[in-house]
C-alpha cells in the first residue's frame, strides 16, 4: 500500500488522534523558538518597563497562532512527509490522525489565536501575525514543491516574530524591529540550506527543492547566498549598537557570533562532501540565535 492510500484509508478507518499527536502538530520547538523572539522584541519595546500580563496576552496568541500554522503545514504537506525518513512518523504520514482532525485542528487554532491578540494586543501586533500565516503556507509551502528560492520567501515569516512583540508594546513599528527582522533574516539563510544539505536526499526522494542542483562548471548556486547573508549578517548585526539600543558588549559577542557563521558556512560551500560541515554551520547557527537575543536584551540602553 502506497503512502497516498494509506493516508486515504485513514480518513475512514482510524479513531482520532489523542493529545500527544496534537501537541505533535504544533512542533513545539518550533513554536518555543517563536515564542523566545517574540518576546525579545516585545522586551525591546518596552518604554516604561515590562508588563507582564500584556506579554502574558501576547505569548498565548502567539502559541496559538504558531502552533495552528504548523499543524495546518503538516496538513498540506502529509503526503511529502511520507516519503521522507525525517518525516515520515509525523502523526498524519503515519496514521495516527486523520487529515480532517489536523485541518480543524489547526484551523481553530489560527484563528483563536488572530482573535487572541487582536482583542488583547492591538491590531498591528495581530495584522504581523496574521501575515506569518499568509506567507508561510501560502507562499513558502507549495514553492518548496517547486524552487530553491522558497527558503528566502521562508526566511520572511521566519524573521517577523520580533516585529509582532515590538508592535504589541509599542503599536507601531520603528528601526529597532526592522533591524531584528535583519538579523533573523539572514541568519536564516545560512540555518535553512545547511538543514537542506544534510538532508538532501532525503527532500529529493520526496520532490521538494530547498537545495538546487549543483552547476556545471562546479559548485552550488546556493553558495553565494550562504556567503553573501553571512557577510550581511556581520553588518547588520552592529546596527543595535551603531543606532544606540545596545551596547560595546553586544557589539563584541555578536560580531564574534557573526565572523564564526561566515567561517562554518565557508567551510561548508568549500567542502560539500563532507556532511560534517553543514552540520557545524547548523549547530553554529543554533548557538547564534538565542545567545545574540539574550546579549542584546541583558545589554539593552
Amino acid at each position: 500500500m502506497n503512502s497516498k492510500v494509506a493516508i486515504a484509508a485513514s480518513e475512514l478507518t482510524l479513531p482520532r488522534g489523542g493529545v500527544t499527536e496534537y501537541f505533535e502538530l504544533t512542533k513545539a520547538r518550533v513554536v518555543l523558538m517563536v515564542l523566545v523572539t517574540t518576546l525579545a522584541g516585545f522586551y525591546l519595546g518596552g518604554r516604561s518597563g515590562f508588563d507582564p500580563m500584556l506579554a502574558l496576552n501576547l505569548m498565548l496568541g502567539t502559541a496559538l497562532c504558531a502552533g495552528g500554522t504548523l499543524a495546518l503545514n503538516q496538513f498540506v504537506e502529509r503526503d511529502t512527509d511520507a516519503l521522507m525518513e525525517r518525516t515520515r512518523h509525523r502523526p498524519l504520514p503515519e496514521g495516527r490522525m486523520r487529515p480532517a482532525e489536523a485541518l480543524a485542528f489547526g484551523s481553530i487554532a489560527t484563528a483563536a489565536g488572530f482573535i487572541y491578540l487582536l482583542l488583547t494586543t492591538n491590531l498591528l501586533c495581530a495584522l504581523v501575525t496574521a501575515a506569518i500565516t499568509v506567507v508561510y503556507l501560502g507562499a513558502y509551502t507549495p514553492l518548496k514543491r517547486f524552487t530553491w528560492m522558497c527558503n528566502v520567501v521562508g526566511a520572511i515569516p521566519g524573521a517577523l516574530p520580533p516585529v509582532a512583540g515590538w508592535a504589541a508594546a509599542r503599536g507601531n513599528v520603528a528601526a529597532e524591529p526592522l533591524v531584528l527582522f535583519g538579523i533573523m533574516f539572514l541568519w536564516q539563510l545560512p540555518h535553512t540550506f545547511a538543514v537542506a544539505r544534510m538532508y538532501r536526499a532525503d527532500y529529493a526522494r520526496a520532490g521538494i527543492h530547498l537545495l538546487p542542483r549543483d552547476s556545471a562548471h562546479g559548485g552550488n548556486p546556493s553558495n553565494a547566498v550562504v556567503i553573501g547573508a553571512s557577510l550581511a549578517l556581520i553588518a547588520v548585526g552592529m546596527m543595535p549598537t551603531l543606532l544606540g539600543f545596545a551596547g560595546l558588549p553586544y557589539l563584541v559577542i555578536g560580531t564574534a557570533l557573526s565572523v564564526g557563521m561566515l567561517v562554518f558556512g565557508y567551510m561548508m560551500v568549500a567542502h560539500p562532501d563532507r556532511p560534517q560541515a553543514a552540520r557545524r554551520l547548523l549547530l553554529a547557527s543554533l548557538i547564534y540565535l538565542p545567545v545574540v537575543l539574550l546579549v542584546l536584551v541583558l545589554d539593552r540602553v
